[in-house]
């Protein structure tokens, strides 16, 4: 994620786990324990490709990542957020469209998954993520993510994720294995 020149307003708490984790290499990366990534780090795992599939109530998404199958429903029938009592690795996500934009408000987020991969940002149960879905021409599309966690960071702070279309293509099965345990990565 592009979060531009000032990087994420992480409390003091956040900055300290991300720098262990980048420390530590990332040993005890949840994915690295077959685990789902969270959002908005699904979207950008590794480069694995998803499919966006709309009907007239929802957009499904399916993701192609290395912790098995992993999908996300964005309910787009003008239900609003519930109240969330089962706090879940992907969250409870609506959307609603503004012109060309799909706009998807995500709540209801357990404190486990990872933000992102390069700087291994923390989360908390407070979090609240906005994303911008649009396309911008045949092969691009932009996804702009608003992060609100006031449990982990001092401010709301954005970023862009700009995705290359390949358009016609096919989610492939991937499985996780070997999770036994992280000693064979480097790091305290």
């Amino acid at each position: 994620m592009d979060m531009g020149p000032d990087g994420a307003p992480m409390q003091a708490w956040a900055k300290q786990l991300s720098d262990k984790r980048d420390a530590d290499k990332h040993k005890d990366d949840p994915l690295a324990l077959c685990l789902p990534p969270g959002v908005p780090r699904v979207e950008t795992h590794g480069g694995h490709m998803f499919k966006i599939v709309q009907t007239p109530r929802e957009v499904v998404i399916l993701y192609e990542t290395s912790s098995n199958d992993v999908f996300r429903e964005i309910f787009t029938d003008g239900r609003p957020l519930p109240e969330i009592t089962q706090p879940s690795w992907k969250g409870y996500s609506v959307g609603k469209w503004e012109g060309d934009t799909l706009v998807v408000e995500t709540t209801g987020f357990n404190n486990k998954a990872w933000l992102d991969t390069y700087k291994a940002h923390p989360q908390t149960e407070k979090l609240h993520v906005t994303e911008r879905f649009r396309r911008l021409n045949v092969g691009k599309l932009e996804i702009g993510v608003t992060i609100d966690d006031p449990g982990a960071y001092t401010k709301p702070w954005t970023a862009k994720l700009n995705i290359h279309l390949i358009p016609d293509t096919e989610v492939m099965e991937t499985v996780c294995e070997n999770s036994e345990g992280t000693e064979h990565l480097v790091g305290k």
